[in-house]
């Protein structure tokens, strides 16, 4: 009697289960899309401002005492830097090489082809033979640094000079000088430090 020869079958191999995917819940998902959506507000925003403080403005901050009672040593300001053309009462920042070899605040005074004369024995500023009201100085303008007035500012310049009258090197002296308009970094906008005492300036 034959005896059938049984082959053994080839096993299959045994698939491993797929790992089952977690389903995230309503909330967990409200909680990472509000993530991304705060992270893409948060990065939007600076470069916001780095646009702002790379083309439009700049903190500068105040060494000396020469536009006290304006300004104090230490307050930190926001200075627009675009397409500024000086004006009188105007604050600036200046750049042009000076003495002090670093830049300096000061208040425009007069621009190109104006007349400015100091009479030091009252202490007054003419601008055009106009007296200036000048309720920002400290005290009146008393000191001469070396400039013989009248001057006439020259094309392309200002005349400035700081709020401390008596404690401020500026256009009377001939370290300083009319300033070239191109030196001027750009006009005071307002003062934004120390906290709490909060400035602008027109």
């Amino acid at each position: 009697m034959d005896t059938e020869e049984k082959v053994p079958q080839e096993e299959q191999p045994v698939q491993p289960e797929k790992p089952k995917e977690k389903q995230m819940s309503p909330a967990r998902k409200k909680l990472v899309s509000g993530i991304y959506e705060f992270a893409d507000i948060v990065v939007s925003a600076l470069l916001v401002i780095f646009v702002i403080f790379t083309f439009l403005f700049r903190l500068v901050g105040v060494e000396g005492q020469s536009m006290v009672p304006t300004l104090q040593e230490s307050n930190r300001l926001l200075v627009s830097s675009s397409q500024y053309v000086p004006h009188y009462k105007d604050i600036v920042i200046i750049t042009q090489p000076n003495i002090f070899h670093e830049p300096i605040v000061k208040r425009v005074i007069a621009t190109e082809g104006q007349k400015v004369d100091i009479d030091f024995e009252k202490g007054i500023v003419y601008v055009d033979d106009k007296a200036l009201d000048e309720p920002y100085v400290n005290a009146p303008t008393l000191t001469k640094e070396g400039v013989e007035f009248p001057v006439t500012v020259p094309a392309g310049h200002i005349f400035v000079m700081g709020d401390n009258r008596n404690w401020s090197t500026d256009s009377r002296s001939p370290d300083i000088g009319f300033i070239d308009a191109r030196y001027v970094l750009g006009k005071v906008e307002g003062r934004i430090t120390p906290l709490g005492h909060w400035s602008v300036y027109d």
